[in-house]
């Protein structure tokens, strides 16, 4: 099945997305400090790459280009914040990130994509494309998920838990609905 127009764009700018990922990952890698984050970086590295290469192949031909993406597991290993996070405001004479930058970029970098990829995948017309799209959504997820953790322990990013009461308010907004019974 042919590309339509919009597969093709799409899949043109999630590439040129690519490009700037893997190239902000190359020089994370050779500025982080902490040796965790560095082995974070180096795990999601490689997959990148594969779903750079794999938009390529879906440019080149759309006819048999196959979906088959190695989805992550789902890495769970929440840790407590920190009472206090940390404050930041931006540095405005940059000779090189620190690790909060460092991940703050790839955090936001991994959002913007994942939103680009399930729009994206909405759209698709071609199977293998939309399944792929799906798949490096999941991806982008579950990187976002990794590195989200780490700067929780760090202190880096808030994580507040929200009071049984207010839990409690907005659940007794909603009243279960009786499931139907699927018919035979």
């Amino acid at each position: 099945m042919p590309l339509t127009p919009r597969e093709a764009q799409d899949l043109h700018e999630l590439a040129l997305s690519c490009v700037n990922t893997i190239t902000n990952m190359a020089c994370f890698m050779n500025q982080v400090q902490d040796a965790e984050l560095r082995a974070i970086l180096q795990r999601h590295f490689p997959l990148h790459i594969r779903d750079y290469n794999m938009k390529v192949e879906f440019l080149k031909k759309a006819e048999g280009a196959a979906s088959n993406f190695p989805v992550p597991n789902l890495q769970s290993a929440l840790h407590q914040a920190p009472a206090n996070p940390s404050p930041v405001a931006p540095r405005t004479n940059v000779q090189q990130f620190n690790d909060r930058e460092i991940a703050t970029a790839y955090l936001l970098t991994l959002k913007r994509a994942g939103r680009e990829y399930a729009w994206s995948a909405m759209e698709a017309a071609h199977p293998e494309i939309r399944t792929f799209l799906e798949d490096v959504f999941r991806m982008c997820s579950r990187h976002a998920y990794d590195v989200w953790q780490w700067m929780v322990k760090k202190g880096y990013y808030p994580l507040d838990a929200a009071s049984g009461a207010e839990a409690g308010r907005l659940a007794g907004l909603y009243q279960p609905v009786r499931e139907p019974v699927p018919a035979h």
